[in-house]
């Protein structure tokens, strides 16, 4: 009897988030066509600041009217476009990653920065810069892609040795645990063969030495990583619901989570070798698209890209505005923002350990 009630609950659970799928899509695109034109808006005004201003009239000409002759124009095309875009498309890939991650696992604090993502590709960058001082940016990317594998399956592995199983909470601890395990050989890989200062703008997380290499090799990670995640979309949003539910709707639950697992590392890992450890994004953003536009992920992803890349962008801003001239690591301003969510979250799921 107790069985059978708590089955009732389940399939009563699932059809009134079947419902909430369909609830939003005004909404949904309402926050696509605004919140785009807020992050161009954006990223001009970002283009515009610096250690010299910039009015956006000659933003526009430098962008659209180049001139080679004038400084400033060198200096927006050079030095502030490349920045503009990176944190537009690193805040969108953190953002669409820890949105996979949350639906895939169903655990409210899953993000990058927390499941070890994020600080396995800082530490595989660590031995790229000690053991290989020449590596290309496109090597630096696929060291990147290779440490943020290593970082999950620690914390994934570590977390499921509990006896009563994954908790979000537990899966939290143990990548806390890892994270602090790997920067701590990273800082001792650093110290040992004299990289420390190479590396450091990794560890605090910055877009300042961004340039168009860095985003020439984003672009394709964009396309195809974020093309990926789309198609996923809607089978992501099943298995969001549960994976007994999923597997009863035919879905093939094994190769969805591999696809992802595959896409989160990609996307990750290419935003790590860009811009360093920017921790939170992965996580604020997904629950705040979720409470916009409901569960169904087909809007989530493209909402969260486009939130998580206005974020950042913004998070930049304030991170030059907050001590001129000097600048504020940006993943010291997402943790500002960041931090208070997460204790909110560990707090709420605690309670059901």
């Amino acid at each position: 009897m107790g069985f059978s009630l708590k089955q009732s609950q389940e399939s009563t659970d699932n059809q009134s988030e079947l419902k909430e799928i369909q609830k939003r899509p005004m909404l949904a695109s309402f926050i696509l066509i605004a919140g785009l034109a807020i992050l161009l808006l954006s990223m001009g005004i970002s283009i515009s600041l610096g250690a010299a201003d910039i009015d956006l009239r000659t933003v526009w000409d430098a962008v659209f009217h180049f001139n080679p002759e004038l400084t400033q124009h060198q200096i927006i095309q050079e030095l502030r476009m490349p920045r503009a875009l990176g944190a537009g498309l690193v805040g969108a890939f953190l953002a669409v990653s820890g949105a996979i991650m949350q639906g895939m696992t169903r655990n409210p604090l899953a993000s990058p920065s927390i499941m070890g993502v994020t600080d396995g590709a800082a530490f595989a960058i660590a031995i790229a810069f000690a053991f290989y001082p020449s590596t290309s940016y496109l090597q630096l990317m696929l060291f990147s892609f290779v440490g943020a594998g290593l970082g999950a399956s620690l914390v994934f592995g570590i977390g499921s040795m509990s006896r009563s199983g994954l908790t979000p909470v537990k899966l939290a601890l143990a990548g806390a645990a890892v994270g602090a395990f790997l920067n701590a050989i990273s800082s001792a890989i650093a110290i040992r063969f004299d990289v420390a200062q190479d590396i450091s703008f990794w560890f605090a997380g910055g877009l300042a030495g961004t340039r168009w290499i860095s985003i020439q090799l984003m672009i394709p990670v964009a396309i195809i990583g974020l093309a990926l995640a789309i198609i996923l979309a809607r089978s992501v949003t099943v298995l969001s619901l549960g994976e007994e539910v999923a597997k009863g709707l035919g879905q093939r639950t094994r190769l969805v989570k591999v696809l992802g697992t595959v896409v989160v590392l990609v996307l990750t890992g290419a935003a790590v070798s860009v811009a360093g450890t920017v921790g939170f994004i992965g996580l604020v953003i997904p629950h705040m698209t979720r409470f916009l536009v409901g569960v169904d992920y087909r809007w989530i992803i493209p909402c969260s890209a486009i939130l998580g890349g206005l974020l950042l962008v913004l998070a930049d801003i304030g991170a030059r505005m907050v001590n001129p001239p000097f600048e504020t690591p940006v993943g010291a301003i997402t943790a500002v923002i960041g931090v208070p969510f997460f204790l909110y979250l560990a707090r709420r799921e605690g309670r059901g350990m």
